[in-house]
């Protein structure tokens, strides 16, 4: 980037000092740092674009040659007719207690009805404690003066 030596920044910083003043050189430098920032951020979006328009190049440039590849390995293998087609797949047993769908009229299931209401447990009732008072009428003991 740019080549500045400390000694080079201390005489630029003299210099300003001089020409613009004690009072408002605060106001520059503030003026200062926004137009770097703002620079530097318009430099970065542009290297991410520039970065971003290589990446698609080289994607591009690695599909042509995947598609140039596969090409070349289909010419030098093709499909033939000797290769076995893959076996139809096979149709799980049915698990205990599943009906059928197509079992017919004398397999259907018959719908389980309950005359009885299902049991529920009673709840469980809360206790009650007994109150305690609020102030004890005997201190208790302390552990460190028992008999």
């Amino acid at each position: 980037m740019l080549d500045v030596a400390p000694t080079e920044l201390l005489l630029i910083a003299i210099i300003a000092l001089l020409v613009i003043g004690p009072k408002d050189l605060p106001k520059a430098m503030r003026f200062v740092g926004n137009w770097v920032g703002k620079a530097k951020r318009t430099a970065a979006h542009f290297r991410t674009g520039i970065d971003t328009m290589m990446r698609e190049a080289e994607l591009e440039e690695m599909e042509k040659k995947w598609k140039a590849e596969n090409e070349r390995i289909m010419r030098e293998h093709p499909p033939t007719a000797h290769y076995p087609d893959p076996p139809a797949p096979q149709a799980l047993p049915p698990h205990e207690g599943d009906v059928e769908e197509d079992a017919g009229p004398q397999q259907t299931a018959k719908p389980v009805i309950h005359d009885e209401a299902p049991v529920r447990p009673e709840p469980t009732p809360i206790r009650d404690e007994p109150e305690l008072p609020l102030g004890s009428p005997e201190p208790l003991p302390r552990p460190d003066r028992l008999p």
